[in-house]
Parts: C-alpha cells; sequence; structure tokens
C-alpha cells in the first residue's frame, strides 16, 4: 500500500512539473468584433478577408483592414529551483511546522501486549443455553 501511494504521488509532482514549464501560444483571428478561428500549437485560418497591397502605385486612397490577429503567449517557469534566501522567516515557520504535523499524522501504533493474552479462559460452569432452552439452528 505504502508503494502504491509513492507511486502515484511520484507521477502526479512529475506532472506538476511537466505542466509547470510548459509554455504555449493561443493564436486568434477577428473579423471586425466576431472572433473567427483559434488555435493552439499551429496557425490559425483567416476568413479571407484580408486586404492585399493595392496594384496601381498611384493609388492614395487605402480602405482600414477590419481583420485582426492577436496572439496570447503563456510562458512557463523557467527556473525550478527555490533558493532559500527567498524564503521568509514566517514562510520557513509554516513549512517546518505543517511538515512535523504531516508526518506526525502516519506514525504507526505500537501494538501493546495485554496481560490476559498469557491466560487461559475460565472454564464453563453451567451451559446456559441448556438452561434456557434455546438453541440454534
Amino acid at each position: 500500500m505504502k508503494q502504491l501511494i509513492h507511486k502515484i504521488v511520484s507521477l502526479s509532482m512529475a506532472i506538476v512539473v511537466l505542466f509547470s514549464t510548459m509554455s504555449f501560444t493561443i493564436d486568434m483571428h477577428f473579423c471586425g468584433d466576431t472572433l473567427m478561428d483559434t488555435a493552439i500549437f499551429q496557425q490559425v485560418k483567416t476568413c479571407g478577408m484580408d486586404m492585399e497591397n493595392p496594384l496601381t502605385e498611384g493609388c492614395s486612397v487605402t480602405k482600414k483592414n477590419c481583420c485582426s490577429d492577436e496572439q496570447v503567449v503563456v510562458d512557463g517557469q523557467d527556473e525550478l529551483q527555490l533558493h532559500a534566501e527567498q524564503i521568509t522567516l514566517e514562510q520557513q515557520v509554516f513549512i517546518a511546522s505543517f511538515v512535523y504535523s504531516y508526518i506526525n499524522l502516519f506514525e504507526s501504533v505500537d501494538k501493546k501486549k495485554t496481560s490476559f493474552e498469557a491466560y487461559k479462559p475460565p472454564l464453563v460452569a453451567k451451559e446456559i443455553f441448556k438452561l434456557d432452552e434455546t438453541y440454534l439452528i
């Protein structure tokens, strides 16, 4: 049982480290104010309404593009070691008291040897079920 709990805890810690260090990007394509497409690990698909450069060089009239692309970057943790200088005294006291109380939860109970285990039970003087005439069938 203890090995199973140890394996579960170590697997969950590995998953926490994996997800805390993973970084990814979310791409979003808006056409006006409407969200048209989102993508996490690939390029976002456009709606086809993108404005291209005008064909004539002398044209000075340009229209504002109604489409826009946004990118949300979620950065993972780069440094996994926490230095002891960064922990305040109150945090150190909390960590020490938490670890002490958590370890004491799982102390094994000592089996006390009772004194009556060495003695035989007393002999029965009368059989009560015969006196009351009650029998289990």
